[in-house]
């Protein structure tokens, strides 16, 4: 079946306002950290509500929006996830990792310690839908990792947007994630998110980005 088509409607800019809105929206994610220590400050349901629905708004392969934003405040649940998680973590720390890998961590401060899972108001737990099932025939979504990571840029971006932080966690394997929080089996953990406000005495690495140059190729 086919989509009904409606008009596209945009303000549309002038070049003035391109310059000074895209220069803003750069200047402001520039700010963006990852923060590993929280504040366990109250945040209001309703922003996490409208962070998730922007994640939503992201493009996915044939618009299959395959994607579940699990959103977990109860603290039991936190607490058994923040196990789990650690448990994997000291794995990785101890035996999965390369020593080149633990280098290249070793500047940032991370250890195979989460204490932030039970300490932010919320964590995020996204979800890759694999494929559907419709009236009991296996449907399978399309650019699924490719959607999903597009979602959770959006995700981020509207973390910060709201003056909150987040980090992004992915424990290796994750699938304690389906299994804690009881998700069906095609739905896959992609990435866990805490959210909230930073600690007062919150410290992040003085961190260095790539120069538009070293990023950027331009074919005239």
């Amino acid at each position: 079946m086919s989509h009904k088509f409606i008009p596209y409607q945009q303000k549309e800019l002038t070049s003035e306002e391109q310059l000074t809105n895209s220069k803003a929206f750069y200047e402001h994610l520039d700010k963006r950290r990852s923060v590993r220590d929280y504040s366990d400050k109250p945040v209001d349901m309703e922003v996490i509500e409208n962070i998730i629905k922007t994640a939503g708004t992201a493009p996915s392969g044939a618009h299959k929006q395959p994607w579940t934003f699990c959103v977990v405040s109860n603290p039991e649940l936190k607490s058994k996830i923040r196990e789990a998680a650690e448990i994997e973590e000291k794995k990785s720390y101890g035996s999965r990792m390369s020593d080149r890998w633990k280098a290249d961590l070793e500047p940032l401060g991370t250890t195979w310690e989460k204490p932030f899972i039970e300490i932010a108001p919320y964590i995020i737990v996204v979800f890759k839908r694999v494929h559907e099932t419709v009236e009991g025939e296996k449907r399978n979504n399309y650019y699924v990792n490719e959607s999903i990571g597009l979602a959770c840029g959006m995700l981020i971006s509207a973390i910060h947007n709201a003056g909150l932080v987040t980090l992004t966690h992915t424990p290796s394997p994750m699938n304690f994630l389906g299994k804690i929080l009881n998700r069906p089996e095609n739905e896959r953990a992609f990435l866990l998110l805490p959210v909230g406000h930073p600690k007062s005495d919150a410290m992040v690495p003085e961190l260095d980005r790539k120069k538009l140059n070293e990023l950027c190729i331009v074919y005239k």
